[in-house]
């Protein structure tokens, strides 16, 4: 049984992998800002494998106290799910700074303060999964979305340097694109759906390996260019 942290557990991919780790039979801790009837509903049903951890990622306090309320056990792996959609219109002219602050605190510096959060108790051969997206690689070939596409790209950059300081440690350090995902955020449209989706990324987390520590890969495993 592995212990599985998973941020943004209420809603989308986070829900999803939640879903599927207790299905496997691993100790989930949800954590998220808020809890939603599905995660209620998922905690009840899962027998005590998973448990639920107010945690505001944009918050250092907040963080803190949620992470301090799952134990001080070893953890295996760390999800970084959360993430906010950022501003919607357009950005040429003017921003919404406002947003685009919480744009960053959530995607960039949230991912950052949950992996300090849980750093000691990540021995060797722990992973940090980090959910980021094609819209932050250089080889994306559309504009737009300049906030969203902006901190998914220091994500990349900040967990690449800290796979960096972190190898000699053992610990291992994931970024993953999960795909174009049927969720809130990614739409009806979307490619694929949070199952798939998820499905991809545990997969995903089970190969990585010291030698892999700070790549960027697709949900079906396949490396993203960056």
């Amino acid at each position: 049984m592995a212990i599985v942290a998973i941020t943004g557990a209420a809603r989308g991919i986070g829900l999803e992998l939640a879903r599927q780790h207790v299905a496997a039979g691993d100790r989930v801790l949800a954590l998220a800002r808020k809890a939603g009837p599905a995660l209620d509903e998922l905690a009840t049903a899962s027998n005590g494998l998973l448990t639920i951890h107010l945690a505001d990622v944009s918050d250092d306090a907040s963080v803190r106290s949620g992470v301090a309320t799952t134990g001080d056990g070893p953890v295996d792996i760390v999800y970084n799910v959360a993430g906010v959609s950022g501003p919607t219109a357009p950005e040429l002219e003017s921003a919404d700074w406002a947003a685009w602050n919480d744009v960053f605190g959530v995607m960039v510096q949230g991912p950052l303060r949950v992996l300090q959060a849980f750093l000691p108790r990540l021995g060797a051969g722990a992973k940090v999964i980090n959910i980021s997206s094609q819209l932050g690689a250089s080889t994306w070939p559309y504009g737009g979305h300049y906030a969203y596409a902006a901190a998914k790209a220091a994500l990349n950059r900040l967990m690449r340097s800290v796979a960096i300081d972190v190898k000699d440690r053992g610990l291992i350090i994931g970024l993953v694109h999960p795909g174009w995902v049927q969720t809130d955020m990614g739409g009806a449209a979307a490619d694929i759906t949070p199952v798939e989706s998820a499905t991809g990324i545990r997969q995903v987390a089970a190969d990585w390996t010291l030698a892999t520590s700070g790549e960027f890969l697709n949900w079906n495993g396949k490396p993203h260019a960056w």
